[in-house]
């Protein structure tokens, strides 16, 4: 796999290319108001009471929404869920609390601080995780597990002995990057991310709302969710771009630093200019069509609502049966949502199928797809009206919403 960074009207893109196809996509506009996963001394503002949550002044600008089942209660044993009590009784206006970001936050209108393309608050939590390569920390967690994300039982007990093997460590998840990962270096890893906590405590006071640490860039969340992936080269034009990737590789991925490689090309310094000289600016232009035509030649309309986003399976000229060309669908239906980086619900019509057997063939397919994916993906299963109902809990706002803020702002 070799990784492309970009940049593109002040904003950072990163590509991940296998076979000259793009399989991962990461953008940070200019106009990102809150970056997921940023961190935050945040003051309470006010509390509401329908919706059971607090508004919280995280940075003297924004406002994030803090619901119950996000609050963490500090206790002698440990952290305690909120939840059994009404967060009026547990939080306070005026009241000062940590809190990182769960959803991105951009800005559409540069006149508008506030405004957003759906009107709502980006989400925070008070459970704060430091993403590293192969291990997710959580301070707030007593105990070490494996993601969620690994559903495979034998895996998941392997993987959890690797966990249990870590002397010291706790509130330690490990990603699926970790499967095959040597020891020492979870453990390295794990007391990189304890002390960056630790460190970050000295910030943690005063009453006035700050951005303590941002959340992960382009960069640093492509190669994170590419670590299990053979990384051949990640390919730059520019020293920045060469600092900020090697930064991070220094303390996560050491194995990576010679893989970073100044790329000299004709126009090397114009906006896009290693995506032109890759070929892979149609395929991100692509990307903001309502369609995707498959290499059969069948095509998935994608159709969103104020809802949900439905997505339609047509044959078009691909005659080699219904069962052939949703398989085909499903693996490229897994790409678009991953690319477009489209969360909420889907409703996916795909073509009818003679019996069980080839649903549940269908199912493996698009679940192992979904597997892909960075962003947690349920398959809720087969409506009675014939649907394929699916669930995606994304992190950024969609790709589409990025850059239209980029032509806004302009």
């Amino acid at each position: 796999m070799d990784i492309l960074i970009e940049e593109l009207d002040g904003g950072l893109w990163v590509a991940a290319l296998e076979k000259k196809k793009i399989q991962g996509l990461e953008f940070d506009p200019p106009t990102e108001e809150v970056r997921w996963g940023s961190i935050y001394w945040a003051r309470v503002a006010r509390i509401d009471k329908a919706q059971d949550a607090a508004f919280v002044n995280l940075d003297g600008d924004n406002i994030g929404i803090l619901y119950n089942a996000d609050v963490r209660i500090k206790e002698k044993k440990g952290f305690a869920k909120g939840g059994e009590r009404e967060i009026g009784k547990v939080l306070q206006p005026g009241q000062m609390v940590a809190v990182q970001a769960k959803s991105g936050f951009l800005s559409l209108d540069p006149d508008e601080p506030f405004a957003k393309a759906d009107g709502k608050a980006p989400r925070v939590s008070m459970n704060i995780v430091l993403p590293g390569r192969y291990i997710i920390y959580a301070p707030m967690e007593g105990e070490n597990r494996v993601s969620q994300r690994i559903r495979d039982k034998a895996m998941r007990k392997q993987m959890q002995a690797m966990l249990d093997s870590l002397e010291g460590s706790k509130g330690c998840i490990l990603r699926a990057a970790g499967a095959n990962t040597q020891t020492d270096m979870l453990m390295r890893e794990s007391k990189i991310l304890h002390a960056a906590w630790e460190q970050m405590q000295q910030f943690l006071t005063g009453d006035s709302p700050q951005l303590i640490m941002h959340g992960p860039d382009a960069i640093q969340r492509t190669l994170g969710d590419q670590a299990s992936r053979r990384i051949s080269r990640i390919e730059v034009t520019t020293m920045d771009h060469f600092q900020m990737a090697e930064e991070w590789c220094d303390i996560y991925a050491p194995d990576l630093v010679t893989k970073i490689k100044p790329v000299e090309i004709p126009q090397g310094r114009r906006d896009f200019g290693l995506f032109e000289h890759a070929g892979i600016v149609g395929q991100i232009e692509a990307l903001l069509a309502p369609y995707t035509v498959l290499g059969s030649g069948a095509t998935l309309i994608i159709q969103e609502t104020a809802a949900l986003t439905l997505i339609d399976v047509n044959t078009a000229a691909d005659n080699r049966g219904h069962l052939a060309v949703n398989l085909d669908a499903a693996k490229e239906l897994a790409r678009q949502l991953r690319l477009r980086n489209m969360g909420g619900a889907f409703m996916i019509d795909f073509l009818r199928m003679k019996d069980k057997a080839e649903k549940e063939k269908l199912e493996k397919v698009l679940d192992d797809a979904f597997n892909e994916d960075p962003c947690t993906v349920q398959i809720h299963g087969w409506t009675h009206t014939g649907f394929m109902e699916v669930t995606r809990q994304r992190r950024t706002p969609p790709l589409a919403e990025r850059f239209e803020s980029i032509k806004a702002e302009g």
